[in-house]
């Protein structure tokens, strides 16, 4: 903890001294400000050693390296790139169950969000030998847990590949683009349940359980891409808007031996979001739910049979998140984390789905699960027990005793366990002080040693001017929401300053963090040292609060979250250093969304919006997240119009920033096209970039420069340069001051 307290000490001195340069869009996307990390990392079995990807981005020289958890030594380099004649860079890797193969993915061709076609090898930890999968690139291969083959997907079929030898049988024949996909996740599947792999191994590699999604009915969209040649190509793919078809999704269970495949009738749900085979290779679970998303089912299958027993079954009155949190113990007891008592936290079943006890409990949110060590009996989590902006880790026996604090200095810790949960290697960081990685006993959290630091950023940032992000809550609408400010370096409390406003909104989500800078932090960062005064707030809807602040907007997505950004910006504008004149609000994606309505219904304290890749209408987004959250546009019309700055366009007074990529799988360009026909049609002016082929995150290139290089010239012109107001420095004043800061 000294480290922390050193390292923020030297920030806030060197922050006091006068710098000599300022951040700039071109230094943040020249990467000048990386911050130094362990990539990759994963423990070993035995639980004495992990390994990390490591990189020369120079050479290109990529290596899987074996380290000691106790004496941070390097044991050995595992696979160097250098010794391979088939491949001489990697850039992800995969073991096997027993960790005698490893699975090394290169040429990596990226296709959405999460998903990726790339050429894929084997190599074998004993005899150093290496063998391709398949000549052509692929999706997702998963080595059995002897490692004796590779299943994978190619052309939305599943196919099975023998080490041994060397052959290659094709599971499932049906695939065809647009129609019927085996063994990986449609587009909105990949989006918004957030996985591509679809199939899995069972413990002795006897089955394989396989989603398979006919997407015959769901509507197609089409994307021009325009490309360097003559003449543009089209992208088709299926993409499910709130309110039409899903595909029909089913689950099927391959007998490796036989080559046998069988449908599991599962009573016709409508969504599969996840599966997941128990320690037990005869039993698969799988989750469910309905269009609504707020009935799920934990469900077991035998496999031996394909009957189907239900584990346990959740219900909501708004909707019910889907987590990754499922852990099956030695005896195939299980750790299930939910909302169910208005926070989330961490459950105890035991096989057949009773609830044996509520492990963590209090106002508080367990933010990430990280294991269960059964021979010490202790629960392992992360939470916000220490403020909401902030992340502890923590350790609680099973019945809810006996809790250890592990690592909760101010800030964000995240922890690595290793396999064995003898160590772990905690990430720390928070607003001023950028990531150090050290080594920490798990039983008590005592640190060991450092592994690395960002020394080397600390350093460079001293020739540069930075200002503190200084965290504070707000009174909004009779929530105490929370927030952080960046004041100009030089600021002076008796001049008036533009206020920019950033924000994203979205349930669940969180900008207001106690954690290092990302690039946006540091374009913030730039806009400060020009004479900006940058504030966030989380709003309503908003994450880590607890259930019913983050429902609260339910049915009526961006109306809530828009009156709070309005009124948040009512109350800074009463402060004596904001010339209320001076306002404007920025946003990307769902923040775009936000700060083209707030420019448009907050006309009265809002002078300047960017909108970023926005939703316009939820109509034109996709199902499963725009249902979650508001239903079907059938059920619930009202909540999708009445939000939608698509039917208020006459509303526009201020100065408005409109950009989206024309690629965009995401967030369709139509959205953007659609308000752009609606401003023009009420006759309203407004500034406007398409960024060609680009997708949801507008990069490549000089993409990003381009891109906050227009938004902060577009600030500079029509927030910043305006007439400034004069100066108040009264009593009242002051006293508005004060109850604003506090």
């Amino acid at each position: 903890m000294q480290k922390y307290i050193s390292v923020l000490f030297f920030l806030m001195v060197f922050m006091a001294i006068g710098q000599k340069k300022q951040i700039t869009v071109e230094g943040v996307f020249a990467n000048e400000f990386r911050t130094e990390g362990l990539d990759a990392l994963r423990s070993m079995k035995n639980g004495k050693q992990y390994t990390v990807l490591n990189r020369d981005y120079k050479t290109g020289r990529t290596t899987i390296d074996k380290y000691d958890y106790t004496t941070q030594k390097k044991v050995e380099t595992i696979v160097d790139s250098q010794n391979l004649d088939a491949l001489k860079e990697f850039s992800a890797y995969e073991f096997n169950e027993d960790e005698s193969k490893i699975l090394l993915a290169t040429e990596i061709d990226p296709i959405y969000r999460h998903s990726f076609l790339a050429n894929y090898y084997v190599y074998d930890v004993k005899t150093k030998s290496v063998i391709k999968v398949s000549e052509g690139k692929i999706q997702e291969p998963s080595l059995s847990p002897n490692g004796t083959k590779v299943a994978y997907v190619h052309d939305n079929n599943l196919f099975i590949f023998d080490l041994n030898s060397e052959t290659t049988e094709q599971v499932t024949t049906d695939g065809v683009k647009n129609k019927i996909i085996n063994g990986i996740t449609d587009w909105v599947y990949e989006e918004e349940f957030a996985f591509v792999r679809a199939f899995a191994w069972n413990a002795d590699g006897s089955k394989i359980a396989f989603l398979r999604f006919d997407e015959e009915e769901v509507p197609q969209f089409s994307m021009d891409v325009f490309g360097t040649g003559l003449y543009p190509t089209q992208e088709v793919f299926k993409y499910p808007k709130a309110g039409e078809n899903n595909a029909e999704v089913t689950l099927h269970m391959l007998d490796v031996a036989s080559g046998d495949i069988s449908k599991v009738d599962l009573g016709n749900p409508y969504y599969i979001p996840r599966i997941k085979w128990m320690n037990n290779a005869n039993y698969l679970s799988v989750q469910t739910i309905n269009r609504h998303q707020n009935h799920l089912k934990l469900l077991s299958v035998n496999a031996k049979d394909n009957s189907v027993n239900v584990l346990l079954e959740e219900k909501d009155d708004a909707y019910i998140d889907i987590i990754d949190n499922l852990t099956f113990l030695a005896d195939d007891s299980f750790i299930w984390t939910s909302e169910t008592d208005g926070y989330n936290h961490i459950y105890l079943y035991d096989q057949d789905g009773n609830l044996m006890n509520q492990v963590t409990k209090g106002p508080w949110e367990v933010t990430n699960y990280y294991g269960y060590d059964q021979n010490e009996d202790r629960v392992y989590y992360q939470s916000t027990e220490n403020g909401s902006i902030n992340r502890g880790v923590y350790s609680v026996a099973s019945n809810g005793k006996n809790k250890k604090a592990l690592a909760t200095g101010e800030g964000t810790n995240s922890a690595a366990f290793s396999a064995d949960f003898t160590y772990f290697i905690l990430t720390y960081s928070n607003a001023t002080t950028p990531p150090i990685y050290t080594l920490h006993k798990a039983l008590n959290g005592k640190e060991i040693k450092e592994i690395k630091n960002n020394d080397a950023l600390i350093d460079k940032l001293k020739g540069y001017e930075l200002s503190a992000k200084e965290f504070s809550t707000i009174q909004i609408n009779g929530n105490e929401l929370n927030m952080y400010m960046i004041k100009p370096k030089d600021f002076d409390p008796s001049k008036k300053y533009p206020l920019l406003m950033y924000q994203y909104s979205g349930p669940g989500s969180q900008q207001v963090s106690n954690s290092w800078m990302g690039y946006r932090d540091y374009w913030h960062q730039q806009l400060a040292s020009e004479g900006y005064v940058i504030a966030c707030v989380d709003g309503r809807g908003t994450g880590f609060k607890g259930a019913d602040f983050k429902k609260s907007t339910y049915l009526n997505l961006v109306k809530y979250e828009t009156e709070d950004q309005i009124a948040a910006a009512k109350k800074l504008s009463e402060l004596s250093f904001i010339d209320e004149n001076r306002t404007g609000i920025w946003g990307w994606s769902f923040g775009g969304h936000m700060a083209t309505n707030s420019l448009l219904k907050g006309s009265e304290v809002f002078e300047t919006a960017i909108a970023v890749a926005p939703v316009t209408s939820w109509r034109f987004y996709d199902t499963i997240y725009t249902e979650r959250f508001m239903r079907t546009p059938q059920e619930n019309p009202d909540g999708y119009d009445d939000n939608s700055p698509l039917n208020y366009p006459e509303l526009l007074q201020g100065d408005f920033l409109l950009i989206h990529g024309s690629g965009d799988d995401n967030v369709h360009a139509q959205h953007s096209m659609r308000m752009a026909e609606a401003l023009i049609q009420a006759n309203k002016q407004f500034d406007w970039a398409i960024y060609p082929d680009k997708n949801h995150g507008i990069y490549g290139g000089n993409t990003r420069v381009h891109l906050f290089n227009k938004m902060t010239n577009f600030l500079n012109e029509n927030l910043r340069d305006r007439k400034a107001e004069g100066n108040l420095d009264t009593k009242e004043q002051q006293s508005i001051d004060a109850q604003i800061k506090g």
